[in-house]
């Protein structure tokens, strides 16, 4: 038993890719230093660096799709803050917007195993499409479920970066063990300059 939510794979890899979209292309504040969105080929890199296939291979799809794929990132932002703040109703109500605009469709597809597990697939072949379907699928999935409470957003003064919770006890408040580690040393210097 590692302590940690056993989210299928497929799942965890659109929840992730989700997390990772919204952390490598909207602008904002991580662990206390600005965050701009990037543009050109940095956009490029930031897509492909937040996505990862069933092998764990970054893909290389084409310029064109990473920059339609970047155009959901704000989108997915909506969802993970709605959460965060409790309201999954606002958070529900993105994810159907997501849903339909992108059209998943579920499929049993064989693992490595040989065994069948659903997957989500876009309306058609290409790369943003499935992606973005995908995405919007897994976390429609999450919401409907115990999973709801695990999309937060860092909890440390300037962060705004995004996570999925997959502790045991569902109990993470940051993006990252730098900004946990800030808001603890923060702390913990208050503390001394109270004695």
């Amino acid at each position: 038993m590692t302590g940690q939510v056993d989210f299928d794979s497929h799942l965890g890899r659109l929840l992730d890719a989700a997390a990772g979209l919204v952390n490598a292309l909207t602008p904002g504040q991580d662990g206390g230093h600005p965050v701009a969105a990037p543009a050109g080929a940095e956009r490029h890199e930031a897509v492909t660096g937040a996505l990862l296939d069933a092998d764990g291979r970054r893909p290389r799809p084409e310029r064109a799709a990473t920059g339609r794929l970047a155009e959901l990132a704000p989108r997915l932002r909506e969802v993970f803050e709605a959460t965060d703040a409790g309201d999954l109703d606002a958070a529900a109500a993105r994810v159907n917007a997501l849903v339909d605009a992108t059209s998943p469709r579920p499929q049993l597809d064989r693992d490595a195993s040989g065994a069948y597990r659903l997957h989500f697939h876009g309306p058609d072949d290409s790369f943003d499409r499935g992606w973005a379907a995908g995405i919007a699928a897994g976390l429609a999935v999450a919401l409907g479920s115990d999973l709801a409470g695990r999309l937060g957003v860092c909890a440390a003064p300037a962060c705004d970066r995004v996570y999925v919770d997959t502790s045991r006890n569902g109990g993470r408040r940051f993006c990252s063990a730098r900004c946990q580690s800030r808001v603890k040393a923060a702390a913990h210097r208050a503390r001394h300059r109270g004695d």
